[in-house]
C-alpha cells in the first residue's frame, strides 16, 4: 500500500504541472506498464480528481484547470483517523486557555478549526461519513496545559536544521531563565509537550515543559550531531521523570485491562503475568502517593518495595483499620455521636 501511495503521490505531482502529458511518458517516468497507469488514473478519479483524458494516437493525461490543490491522498480508515485524532486533540487543555499565547493560539484550537474544515480536502466520496461521524461524536474535555503550534512548528524546525534556539523559560518553582538549547526531540508523553535538548550553558541534556517555554527563537547557529545518552528521547524523558523517585512493583489481581485502565495517567510499566493477575512498575514520590494510586485499583494487590516504605504502609493500614472499628469507643465523642465515625 505504501508503494502505490507514493505511486500516486508521484503521478499527482507530474500532473499538477498542468501540462497535457502523454500515457507512455507518465507510464516511462513511473515505471509502470500502461494497464497500472490507467488503473491508477481510475482511482485518482475515484478520490475526487478531474483527471482528464484524450485517447487514441497523440493522446494525453492531463488534471483539470484550477484543481493545483487536489483533495488529500486518503483511505476511508485514514480520513477517519484524521478525523478522530483532531477530535482527541482539541479536547486537551485548560479552561483558562494557559498562557497568554496558547490562549490565543494553542494547539487544541487550531486543532479544532482544521476539525471544522478537513471535508473540503477530502475527496467528495468520504466526505459523508466524516459528516456522520462529526454528527455523532463528542470527546471530553481533558485538563493538560496547551502549547502553541508556533512553538511546535519553530522548535521542528530547528530540530530539522539542527539549528540553536534560544527561549525564556518558567520552571515548576516559577523561576525564569534564558536559554540557549541544541534541539534534540519533542516528545508527547502523558498529555503534555516536552523538549530533549542539549543545553550550551550548562553542558548537559536537559528536558524541558514546551508549555512553560516562552518566544522560542531560532539563531541561524547549527549545531554538531550529539550522542544521546539513551536508546530513544522517549526512554530519556521517562528516566529523567523517575530522578529522584522510589521504585515499587506490584502484583495485582485483575487482568491487564483493567489495570492499564485504571493507571492510563500514570507513567506505569504494566505487563500481563496471566489471565487474572497483573504485574506492575511504579516511580512514586512517597508512600502516600502510593496509597492514592492503590485505592483506585479496586483489586487485591501485593507490594515489594524498600523496609521503610513497606512500614509506612503496614502503618497507615493500622490505622485505616482503627478508624473503621466498630468496637472501638472514642473517649472523647458521647455514644450516641460514634455511629458517624465507622465505615
Amino acid at each position: 500500500m505504501a508503494d502505490v501511495t507514493e505511486r500516486m503521490l508521484a503521478l499527482l505531482s507530474l500532473l499538477q504541472t498542468g501540462r497535457s502529458i502523454g500515457g507512455n511518458e507518465l507510464a516511462r517516468r513511473l515505471e509502470v506498464s500502461p494497464r497500472t497507469l490507467r488503473r491508477d488514473v481510475d482511482r485518482l478519479r475515484g478520490y475526487g480528481y478531474p483527471v482528464e483524458t484524450q485517447p487514441g494516437p497523440g493522446g494525453f493525461y492531463r488534471l483539470a484547470a484550477g484543481r493545483t490543490m487536489p483533495p488529500l491522498v486518503l483511505d476511508d480508515d485514514e480520513a477517519v483517523a484524521t478525523l478522530l485524532a483532531l477530535a482527541s486533540l482539541a479536547s486537551v487543555g485548560l479552561a483558562d486557555g494557559g498562557s497568554d499565547d496558547a490562549a490565543t493560539d494553542g494547539i487544541d484550537d487550531a486543532a479544532s478549526r482544521a476539525y471544522g474544515k478537513l471535508d473540503q480536502f477530502l475527496p467528495t466520496r468520504l466526505r459523508p461519513l466524516l459528516t456522520a461521524i462529526r454528527a455523532g461524536l463528542e470527546t471530553s474535555p481533558q485538563q493538560a496545559p496547551t502549547v502553541t503550534a508556533q512553538h511546535l512548528s519553530t522548535i521542528a524546525e530547528a530540530i530539522a536544521h539542527r539549528e540553536t534556539i534560544t527561549f525564556r523559560y518558567i520552571d515548576a518553582a516559577r523561576n525564569t531563565t534564558e536559554r540557549r538549547v541544541d534541539p534534540y526531540r519533542q516528545i508527547h508523553h502523558l498529555l503534555r509537550w516536552y523538549l530533549l535538548a542539549w543545553d550550551t550553558r550548562r553542558k548537559d541534556w536537559r528536558v524541558f515543559r514546551v508549555d512553560r517555554l516562552h518566544e522560542p527563537v531560532r539563531t541561524g547557529h547549527r549545531y554538531p550531531i550529539r550522542d544521546l545518552p539513551a536508546d530513544s528521547a522517549s526512554e530519556y524523558l521517562r528516566h529523567n521523570l523517575r530522578r529522584g523517585k522510589e521504585a515499587v512493583d506490584l502484583l495485582v489481581d485483575a487482568p491487564v485491562e483493567h489495570v492499564a485502565d485504571t493507571l492510563k495517567f500514570q507513567e506505569a510499566r504494566i505487563r500481563s503475568v496471566n489471565d487474572d493477575c497483573t504485574a506492575v512498575g511504579l516511580d512514586v514520590d512517597s508512600w502516600q502517593w502510593l496509597v492514592h494510586i492503590l485505592a483506585f485499583v479496586d483489586a487485591d494487590f501485593r507490594i515489594d518495595g524498600s523496609e521503610a516504605l513497606l512500614r509506612s504502609c503496614r502503618l497507615f493500614a493500622q490505622r485505616l483499620s482503627a478508624a473503621t472499628d466498630d468496637s472501638r469507643t472514642d473517649p472523647a465523642l458521647p455514644p450516641d455521636k460514634l455511629g458517624g465515625w465507622h465505615h
